[in-house]
Formats: structure tokens, C-alpha cells, sequence
């Protein structure tokens, strides 16, 4: 199968399996659930999904058992983007070229959205998933959680707040976005494999990789924040420059911003190779990552 025939596939997997997981519109609360399937369903590139499903190919994971980790952490992306546009964060008022979700709705329903969004994942990864041990399922929540809290998502979004205003080094800047970006990206390969055989060597490899992808994608969004529009991009361009913010591209220039994604883009290659050809669909997915254009 061609990478964009594989890419579609495993989409309208995950928006099928996302729908099923999410409560309908029209049971009680309403309005909450109206806004849960508002802000989750309909748009994104499921990135974290796909690289779920990539991982756990490599390992032989059942593509129906892979579709619970993927929509879990995807609901963690989904719930950390609508709590990152509210006032009291970014202030943005478009997400996926659409109101954001406190627009639409209102300050209050987008915070909820974001909690029961939270814990939805969790309730899908708690559930029995057919051929894994239950230590096995525990380690995966444990994964998840790390990569979603202070040491992780979260912790990195407060990094990046506090520093508004200031002048990140390098290596401060990276710290901050290996928590905010990558911790969940990292995660969904990480969880992918352990749908799978893998073993503790190969877990090794795919989190260097998966570390090389998550700091990828952040220099890939800072210089689409610079060059692309923002119909393109279906969020506000240029936010970060207008609210201050530390990036790539204000750090290292627009140039040297493209040069280290060139680097970083060919160290998640590398580290790839003790996988062969089993791992086309993340070498594929690498590079899509450069390659997007929103």
C-alpha cells in the first residue's frame, strides 16, 4: 500500500474509533459532549495516531488493538490543544480553521472539554485489550500519564509560559519542547511497540528516534509559523512572534532553523536502521513531518 493510501486508512481509523469512543451529542450533559466531539472529531492530521500504528506494526501488534493506545493519546492532544488556546493561555481563536473551542462555546464548557477529554484516555487504555497482560496494559497507562503531567506535557507548557518575555537559550528551548511536544509523541510510539513484541533493546532505539521526531516536529511548526498563512496553516500565523514567545526560528534564524531540521530529520533516520524495511511506514512519516505544509 502507498504511504498516503496507509496515511487515509489509519485517519479514518482512528475518526471511526475516536466517534465510538466519544459520547454522542445529544446525551446529558449535552452541551459538554457537543463540545467534547466539536473540538475532537472532523480535523487534525492524527499524527500521534499514525505513528502509533506505525510503531506497532514493526512488532506484529494487532492494527485492532493499536487503535485504543492511538485514541488515547490523540484525545490527550486534542484536550491539551483546547486548554492551550483558552485566554489564560494562548488566546487563540482558530484551531483546525475553525473557532476555537471557548470561542464557539465558551470559557467554562472548553476547560470541561479538556478535562473529560483527559480522562476519557485513560477510561479507553483501561479497557481490556485482547492478547496483552494486564502488567503490560499498566506499564502503557503509566506511559501515558508521564508523558501527559508535570514531567511531561504539562510541565512543559508551564516551562513555555513562564518564558514569554525572555531569551531561551538552545538547549532551555529544547528542554521545553522535548516535554511539551515530545513527551506525547514519544509516547505514541512507545506505546505502539508495547502493543507488540518488542523488546527492551528496540525500545531504546525507537525512543532516540522518537526524541529526534518530537524536537522535528516543533522546528517544522516555528518555521511554519513564519512562512506559512494562516488559512494554510488553520490556526493563527505569526502568534508566537506576537505574543513574544521563544522559538527556533527568533533563536537560530530562519536558516539555521531549516539546517537543524535537515539534521534532526536525518537522525531519526539513523536510528531506524536496526529495523530494516519494517520500519518504511516511520522513515515515511519522518519525512511527511518536514514535508507538511500545515
Amino acid at each position: 500500500m502507498k504511504f498516503l493510501d496507509w496515511m487515509s486508512n489509519i485517519q479514518q481509523r482512528t475518526e471511526t474509533a475516536l466517534e465510538t469512543a466519544l459520547p454522542a451529542a445529544g446525551i446529558a450533559p449535552a452541551r459538554l459532549h457537543e463540545a467534547m466531539r466539536y473540538s475532537v472529531l472532523g480535523g487534525g492530521k492524527r499524527v500521534r495516531p499514525l505513528l502509533c500504528h506505525a510503531t506497532g506494526a514493526i512488532f506484529g501488534a494487532d492494527i485492532d488493538v493499536l487503535d485504543t493506545p492511538a485514541i488515547a493519546v490523540e484525545l490527550i492532544h486534542a484536550y491539551s490543544l483546547v486548554h492551550d488556546d483558552l485566554p489564560c493561555m494562548d488566546d487563540d481563536i482558530l484551531r483546525r480553521g475553525k473557532p476555537t473551542c471557548h470561542v464557539e462555546f465558551d470559557e467554562a464548557t472548553a476547560l470541561l472539554v479538556g478535562d473529560a477529554l483527559q480522562t476519557l484516555a485513560f477510561q479507553a487504555l483501561s479497557c481490556h485489550l485482547t492478547g496483552l497482560a494486564a502488567a503490560r496494559q499498566l506499564d502503557m497507562l503509566s506511559l501515558l500519564a508521564l508523558a501527559s503531567g508535570s514531567r511531561g506535557m504539562a510541565g512543559g507548557q508551564a516551562v513555555d509560559l513562564a518564558a514569554v518575555g525572555h531569551q531561551l537559550t538552545l538547549s532551555e528551548l529544547e528542554y521545553m519542547h522535548i516535554h511539551k511536544t515530545g513527551a506525547l509523541i514519544r509516547a505514541s510510539v512507545l506505546l505502539g511497540a508495547h502493543c507488540g513484541e518488542a523488546m527492551p533493546d528496540a525500545l531504546e532505539h525507537l525512543g532516540h528516534f522518537a526524541n529526534r521526531i518530537g524536537l522535528l516536529f516543533q522546528v517544522v511548526d516555528d518555521i511554519l509559523d513564519t512562512e506559512a498563512s494562516t488559512a494554510t496553516l488553520g490556526k493563527t500565523a505569526g502568534k508566537d512572534a506576537a505574543h513574544n514567545k521563544p522559538t527556533y526560528v527568533n533563536i537560530l534564524g530562519l536558516s539555521e532553523a531549516k539546517a537543524k531540521a535537515s539534521r534532526l530529520r536525518q537522525d531519526a533516520h539513523d536510528s531506524l536502521a536496526p529495523f530494516g524495511d519494517s520500519a518504511t511506514r516511520l522513515h515515511e512519516l519522518t519525512d511527511f513531518i518536514v514535508e507538511r505544509n500545515f
